[in-house]
């Protein structure tokens, strides 16, 4: 298998992908934004399941981070990183998909009482 080979393979992954997150952004009632924002949280809590960590460590957080990361750059190669403020949707969804998975980190980390009630 040849470096262009894994390319092509690559593409067709972030291709087939882009078209599943189409459909379902098409097949859900909420905008884009509010979707980065649930779907930070929900990458957070099954990173913690799948590391079999709590929400307090860097590790769940870091899962969604890079899914995240991972996202926006198919996002810009698929999309068109040289179109007028794509890497600035790229930031802000960026931001937007981070911004509770670090309050819920913080939270855990620094005051866990709000969280257990205890």
């Amino acid at each position: 298998m040849s470096f262009s080979d894994i390319g092509d393979t690559i593409a067709g992954w972030g291709m087939e992908f882009s078209r599943h997150k189409a459909w379902i952004e098409a097949a859900l009632p909420f905008h884009d934004d509010a979707l980065h924002v649930a779907v930070g949280v929900v990458l957070q809590l099954i990173g913690a399941f799948i590391l079999r960590s709590s929400v307090a460590r860097w590790r769940p957080w870091l899962f969604a981070f890079v899914l995240e990361l991972l996202n926006e750059a198919n996002d810009l190669m698929f999309n068109g990183w040289d179109r007028e403020g794509a890497v600035g949707t790229s930031a802000m969804d960026i931001a937007l998909t981070m911004a509770l998975p670090t309050l819920l980190l913080l939270v855990a980390r620094r005051a866990p009482r709000l969280l257990t009630g205890r």
